[in-house]
């Protein structure tokens, strides 16, 4: 099939990849979100799908919206626009232009967290299994009919990252079935159920601060879920430190963010017991060990995190 790719971030490549080492598709163009500052210093930055795209030689689409491609995308008369984190809205008016459609590569088993970051709603929640689904793109929030779904299992240790980069290469698989079986006319999609409707909105920063007045397992989850991105926060004092994943431990006896400052680990209080820190990140410096972080700004065990 004749396909443009839609895409933007790094978890969206291996998809891209795939689709042009298949031997039964062609890859005609890439539709990316436009170049954006990155950096210190604040230089235009090609995102990961256009990187890829212009390795390979295929051309680069990057409008500011959907529609403003309009004409672009007809004249391309692509049979299916495959779509994985593209970040952007697709117009109405645009969603029947291919032939089959713009198919969705969502990571979570629809309906459950459907929206914007369900990798890490399923993390946050303690879901023991999540996965990915192959959906026809409709008006609504995902909420169109599957083509194909594939589970994956939750390790009690995954970030956020660490599952998406999992669901990244083994979406990649499914999204090229799901090409694979359009192609053959052997697919037919079947419409989501109206139960077990869940939403995973976007993780805003406030959203990634630590409340320590939770249980460890709730503190376990949150730190993980936000990990890498946009990454959890708490005040010791007045200032803000990122955490990296944090251990609960069966250790009681320390009030919600309390400190207790050893020679080699830093305990911090929950509603339940406590967890222990592993990397912390001061303002402006990188990520080090909390121990190493608490040697260096002078903490004792009277130290609050908030």
């Amino acid at each position: 099939m004749r396909l443009v790719f839609a895409g933007t971030p790094a978890p969206a490549v291996p998809s891209l990849q795939r689709l042009l080492d298949s031997p039964r598709h062609d890859v005609v163009a890439v539709l990316t979100r436009p170049d954006a500052p990155a950096g210190r210093g604040g230089r235009l930055s090609r995102s990961p799908v256009g990187e890829l795209a212009d390795a390979a030689g295929v051309p680069v689409l990057t409008p500011a919206r959907v529609a403003d491609a309009a004409d672009a995308l007809a004249d391309l008369a692509p049979d299916c626009i495959p779509v994985v984190a593209y970040g952007a809205i697709v117009p109405r008016s645009a969603l029947e232009l291919p032939t089959h459609g713009w198919v969705n590569l969502h990571f979570s088993l629809l309906p459950a967290w459907r929206g914007a970051a369900p990798v890490q709603a399923a993390v946050r929640a303690g879901d023991e299994v999540t996965g990915a689904s192959t959906f026809r793109i409709e008006a609504g929030l995902d909420t169109g009919p599957v083509y194909g779904v594939l589970t994956e299992t939750v390790r009690p240790t995954d970030t956020a990252g660490a599952l998406l980069e999992r669901l990244a290469f083994s979406g990649a698989q499914l999204l090229e079935a799901t090409m694979d079986g359009l192609e053959a006319g052997e697919l037919q999609a079947v419409a989501q159920p109206d139960e077990g409707v869940s939403l995973a909105p976007k993780i805003a920063v406030d959203d990634a601060r630590v409340d320590w007045t939770r249980a460890a397992l709730h503190v376990d989850r949150l730190v993980r879920a936000v990990t890498p991105e946009p990454g959890a926060w708490t005040t010791v004092g007045k200032v803000r430190v990122k955490l990296g994943p944090v251990e609960p431990t069966d250790v009681q006896g320390l009030a919600p963010g309390e400190l207790a400052v050893e020679k080699s680990t830093v305990l911090v209080g929950t509603a339940t017991t406590a967890v222990r820190l592993g990397l912390v990140q001061p303002p402006g410096k990188r990520p080090m060990a909390a121990a190493d972080w608490a040697r260096g700004a002078r903490l004792s065990s009277a130290a609050v995190a908030s």
